[in-house]
Protein backbone atom coordinates (compact mmCIF):
# COMPACT_ATOMS: atom_id res chain seq x y z
CA UNK A 1 0.00 0.00 0.00
CA UNK A 2 1.42 3.37 -0.92
CA UNK A 3 1.03 6.41 1.50
CA UNK A 4 1.01 9.70 -0.08
CA UNK A 5 2.51 11.64 2.40
CA UNK A 6 1.99 14.81 0.50
CA UNK A 7 -1.39 14.65 0.06
CA UNK A 8 -2.00 13.81 3.62
CA UNK A 9 0.04 16.75 4.74
CA UNK A 10 -1.60 19.07 2.21
CA UNK A 11 -5.25 18.09 3.16
CA UNK A 12 -4.28 18.36 6.82
CA UNK A 13 -3.41 21.87 6.63
CA UNK A 14 -6.34 22.95 4.37
CA UNK A 15 -9.18 24.93 4.66
CA UNK A 16 -11.42 22.39 3.83
CA UNK A 17 -11.93 20.89 6.83
CA UNK A 18 -12.53 24.47 8.58
CA UNK A 19 -16.39 24.71 7.71
CA UNK A 20 -17.39 20.69 8.66
CA UNK A 21 -15.15 21.48 11.75
CA UNK A 22 -17.45 24.56 12.57
CA UNK A 23 -20.69 22.49 12.12
CA UNK A 24 -19.71 19.39 14.21
CA UNK A 25 -18.93 22.46 16.90
CA UNK A 26 -22.00 24.29 16.61
CA UNK A 27 -24.36 21.05 16.31
CA UNK A 28 -22.75 19.51 19.09
CA UNK A 29 -23.20 23.00 20.99
CA UNK A 30 -26.66 23.25 20.71
CA UNK A 31 -27.46 19.45 21.40
CA UNK A 32 -25.58 19.32 24.33
CA UNK A 33 -27.68 22.28 25.29
CA UNK A 34 -30.74 20.57 24.82
CA UNK A 35 -29.67 17.47 26.28
CA UNK A 36 -28.56 19.25 29.33
CA UNK A 37 -32.08 20.94 29.46
CA UNK A 38 -34.06 17.69 28.91
CA UNK A 39 -31.26 16.18 31.27
CA UNK A 40 -31.81 18.51 34.29
CA UNK A 41 -35.42 18.42 34.05
CA UNK A 42 -35.40 14.52 34.27
CA UNK A 43 -33.18 13.78 36.87
CA UNK A 44 -35.27 16.46 39.04
CA UNK A 45 -38.39 14.47 37.88
CA UNK A 46 -36.61 10.83 38.99
CA UNK A 47 -35.30 11.97 42.36
CA UNK A 48 -38.38 13.76 43.35
CA UNK A 49 -41.46 12.20 44.98
CA UNK A 50 -43.80 12.48 41.82
CA UNK A 51 -44.23 8.63 40.96
CA UNK A 52 -46.38 9.29 37.76
CA UNK A 53 -43.54 11.90 36.15
CA UNK A 54 -40.58 9.51 37.28
CA UNK A 55 -42.60 6.44 35.58
CA UNK A 56 -42.59 8.28 32.15
CA UNK A 57 -38.98 9.38 32.04
CA UNK A 58 -37.54 6.32 33.28
CA UNK A 59 -39.60 4.93 30.26
CA UNK A 60 -37.80 7.56 27.87
CA UNK A 61 -34.72 6.97 29.32
CA UNK A 62 -34.61 3.13 28.40
CA UNK A 63 -36.43 3.75 25.25
CA UNK A 64 -33.55 6.46 23.89
CA UNK A 65 -30.70 4.64 25.67
CA UNK A 66 -32.01 1.48 24.03
CA UNK A 67 -32.43 2.67 20.53
CA UNK A 68 -29.28 2.87 18.38
CA UNK A 69 -28.42 6.93 18.00
CA UNK A 70 -28.05 6.37 14.05
CA UNK A 71 -31.99 4.58 13.86
CA UNK A 72 -32.86 7.87 16.07
CA UNK A 73 -31.28 10.45 13.29
CA UNK A 74 -32.98 8.70 10.65
CA UNK A 75 -36.13 8.85 11.95
CA UNK A 76 -36.43 12.21 12.69
CA UNK A 77 -35.53 13.02 9.23
CA UNK A 78 -37.03 10.25 7.18
CA UNK A 79 -39.69 8.12 9.88
CA UNK A 80 -41.06 11.48 11.06
CA UNK A 81 -42.23 12.64 7.33
CA UNK A 82 -43.42 8.98 6.23
CA UNK A 83 -45.21 8.73 9.88
CA UNK A 84 -47.26 11.69 9.33
CA UNK A 85 -47.85 11.92 5.57
CA UNK A 86 -45.55 14.33 5.02
CA UNK A 87 -47.06 17.03 7.55
CA UNK A 88 -43.78 17.32 9.67
CA UNK A 89 -40.83 17.29 6.92
CA UNK A 90 -37.88 18.75 9.20
CA UNK A 91 -34.76 19.80 7.68
CA UNK A 92 -31.75 17.60 7.67
CA UNK A 93 -30.05 20.18 10.24
CA UNK A 94 -32.68 20.21 12.67
CA UNK A 95 -33.54 16.47 12.40
CA UNK A 96 -29.91 15.57 13.38
CA UNK A 97 -29.89 18.45 16.10
CA UNK A 98 -33.10 17.14 17.48
CA UNK A 99 -31.85 13.52 17.60
CA UNK A 100 -28.84 14.00 19.12
CA UNK A 101 -30.72 16.37 22.08
CA UNK A 102 -32.98 14.04 22.80
CA UNK A 103 -30.42 11.43 23.16
CA UNK A 104 -28.08 12.91 25.03
CA UNK A 105 -31.00 14.37 26.94
CA UNK A 106 -31.42 10.33 28.05
CA UNK A 107 -28.29 10.28 29.19
CA UNK A 108 -27.75 13.37 30.71
CA UNK A 109 -31.12 12.27 33.20
CA UNK A 110 -28.80 9.82 34.59
CA UNK A 111 -26.06 11.65 35.23
CA UNK A 112 -28.03 15.11 37.04
CA UNK A 113 -29.96 11.83 39.19
CA UNK A 114 -26.64 10.66 40.08
CA UNK A 115 -25.45 13.91 40.80
CA UNK A 116 -28.48 14.40 43.18
CA UNK A 117 -28.44 11.66 44.72
CA UNK A 118 -24.53 11.93 45.83
CA UNK A 119 -25.43 15.04 47.75
CA UNK A 120 -24.82 14.64 51.46
CA UNK A 121 -28.52 13.49 52.80
CA UNK A 122 -27.60 16.22 55.76
CA UNK A 123 -28.17 19.06 53.50
CA UNK A 124 -31.82 17.76 52.06
CA UNK A 125 -32.63 17.39 55.74
CA UNK A 126 -31.52 20.49 56.68
CA UNK A 127 -33.43 22.17 53.85
CA UNK A 128 -36.39 20.50 55.05
CA UNK A 129 -35.83 21.64 58.63
CA UNK A 130 -35.49 24.83 57.34
CA UNK A 131 -38.98 23.90 55.75
CA UNK A 132 -37.97 25.33 52.46
CA UNK A 133 -40.04 23.95 49.30
CA UNK A 134 -39.04 21.15 47.48
CA UNK A 135 -38.31 23.88 43.92
CA UNK A 136 -36.01 25.90 46.50
CA UNK A 137 -34.29 22.81 48.00
CA UNK A 138 -34.07 22.02 44.44
CA UNK A 139 -32.45 25.39 42.80
CA UNK A 140 -30.62 27.07 46.72
CA UNK A 141 -29.14 23.58 47.89
CA UNK A 142 -28.84 20.47 45.88
CA UNK A 143 -28.07 21.20 42.21
CA UNK A 144 -25.46 23.94 42.76
CA UNK A 145 -23.70 21.06 44.74
CA UNK A 146 -25.00 18.39 42.02
CA UNK A 147 -23.30 20.26 39.22
CA UNK A 148 -19.83 19.66 40.75
CA UNK A 149 -20.23 15.97 40.65
CA UNK A 150 -21.85 16.06 37.36
CA UNK A 151 -19.40 17.47 35.27
CA UNK A 152 -16.60 14.71 34.46
CA UNK A 153 -19.47 12.55 33.18
CA UNK A 154 -21.26 15.26 31.16
CA UNK A 155 -17.71 15.93 29.83
CA UNK A 156 -17.20 12.42 28.61
CA UNK A 157 -20.75 12.68 26.98
CA UNK A 158 -19.65 16.13 25.27
CA UNK A 159 -16.77 14.02 23.94
CA UNK A 160 -19.48 11.02 22.67
CA UNK A 161 -21.30 13.25 21.33
CA UNK A 162 -18.96 15.33 19.08
CA UNK A 163 -18.19 11.55 17.98
CA UNK A 164 -21.67 11.32 17.36
CA UNK A 165 -21.87 13.93 14.77
CA UNK A 166 -20.43 11.51 12.78
CA UNK A 167 -23.13 9.43 12.03
CA UNK A 168 -25.22 12.49 10.34
CA UNK A 169 -23.40 11.80 6.81
CA UNK A 170 -26.52 9.28 7.17
CA UNK A 171 -28.29 12.37 6.22
CA UNK A 172 -26.17 14.45 4.32
CA UNK A 173 -25.13 16.70 6.80
CA UNK A 174 -21.55 18.19 5.44
CA UNK A 175 -20.02 17.32 8.59
CA UNK A 176 -16.22 15.84 8.96
CA UNK A 177 -16.75 12.45 8.38
CA UNK A 178 -18.95 13.63 5.15
CA UNK A 179 -16.57 15.79 4.06
CA UNK A 180 -14.01 12.39 4.12
CA UNK A 181 -16.53 10.39 2.43
CA UNK A 182 -17.09 12.84 -0.78
CA UNK A 183 -13.46 13.10 -0.64
CA UNK A 184 -12.15 9.61 -0.68
CA UNK A 185 -15.06 9.05 -3.53
CA UNK A 186 -13.27 10.66 -5.51
CA UNK A 187 -9.63 10.22 -5.46
CA UNK A 188 -9.59 6.99 -3.82
CA UNK A 189 -7.22 7.66 -1.56
CA UNK A 190 -9.15 6.17 1.84
CA UNK A 191 -6.32 5.87 4.53
CA UNK A 192 -4.99 9.70 4.17
CA UNK A 193 -8.35 10.95 4.36
CA UNK A 194 -9.48 9.10 7.02
CA UNK A 195 -6.60 9.61 8.87
CA UNK A 196 -6.92 13.48 8.70
CA UNK A 197 -10.72 13.01 9.53
CA UNK A 198 -9.24 10.94 12.63
CA UNK A 199 -7.18 13.76 13.63
CA UNK A 200 -9.48 16.34 13.27
CA UNK A 201 -12.35 14.36 15.60
CA UNK A 202 -9.03 13.61 18.27
CA UNK A 203 -8.36 17.71 18.05
CA UNK A 204 -11.81 18.46 18.85
CA UNK A 205 -12.08 15.73 21.88
CA UNK A 206 -8.80 17.36 23.17
CA UNK A 207 -9.50 20.74 23.13
CA UNK A 208 -13.14 19.98 25.06
CA UNK A 209 -10.93 17.96 27.18
CA UNK A 210 -9.19 21.10 28.38
CA UNK A 211 -12.33 23.07 28.87
CA UNK A 212 -12.98 20.66 31.08
CA UNK A 213 -10.79 20.36 33.09
CA UNK A 214 -10.88 23.90 33.76
CA UNK A 215 -14.33 23.48 34.50
CA UNK A 216 -13.52 20.95 37.12
CA UNK A 217 -10.62 23.19 38.66
CA UNK A 218 -13.06 25.62 39.15
CA UNK A 219 -15.73 23.85 40.78
CA UNK A 220 -13.44 21.43 42.54
CA UNK A 221 -12.53 24.34 44.79
CA UNK A 222 -15.17 23.27 47.27
CA UNK A 223 -18.80 24.06 47.01
CA UNK A 224 -20.33 25.47 50.68
CA UNK A 225 -23.08 23.19 51.93
CA UNK A 226 -26.17 25.11 54.43
CA UNK A 227 -24.54 24.29 56.95
CA UNK A 228 -21.56 26.11 55.91
CA UNK A 229 -19.63 22.69 55.67
CA UNK A 230 -18.17 21.61 52.36
CA UNK A 231 -20.65 19.59 50.43
CA UNK A 232 -19.56 15.97 49.18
Amino acid sequence: MHFDATYFWNLLFSTQFLTPVLTVVWIAAVSMIIGTFIGTIGGIILTSPWVGLRRIVSTYVAAIRGIPVLVQIVFWYNGLSALTDNAINLPAVVAGIVALGINEGAYMTEIVRSGIQSVERGQREAAQALSLSYRSMMTKVILPQAVRIAIPPAGNQVINLIKNTSLLFTIAIPEIFATGTNLFSMNFKYFEVIAVVAIWYLLLALGYGLMQKALERHFGKGQIGLFGGTAA
